[in-house]
């Protein structure tokens, strides 16, 4: 199962949504561990430690500095941009679909844009 780092960019509902369709979704906020207000680089390193897929809204920075890292061979767990206005129903969907049907290893160094 798929465990994700929820960047602050990413609206609550889609959060409550997915964590009602299915309680057991391994996820946690920036919020949750002391990640708020830092710098995207800094997400992207503490989950590539932690091995944690980044669900993100912010395509101005942290999709850049996920290529950055893919770059110059660090480890990037993978990134899920979800684009601010994008379908609510389709997204989660799309969501537990991949956290039910994939691992995090197929997703390193790549970066999706939901809905698919």
């Amino acid at each position: 199962m798929l465990r994700y780092l929820v960047d602050e960019s990413v609206h609550g509902e889609i959060i409550r949504a997915l964590l009602r369709r299915q309680p057991a979704v391994d996820m946690v906020r920036v919020q949750d561990v002391s990640l708020t207000g830092r710098d995207d680089r800094a997400l992207l390193e503490w989950a590539a430690r932690e091995g944690r897929i980044v669900l993100t809204s912010d395509v101005s920075t942290l999709v850049g500095y996920a290529y950055d890292r893919v770059k110059v061979g660090d480890s990037m767990p993978g990134v899920f941009v979800i684009p601010q206005g994008a379908p609510l129903g389709p997204v989660i969907d799309d969501l537990l679909l991949l956290v039910n049907a994939s691992t995090n290893a197929e997703w390193e160094r790549l970066i999706l844009y939901l809905p698919l």
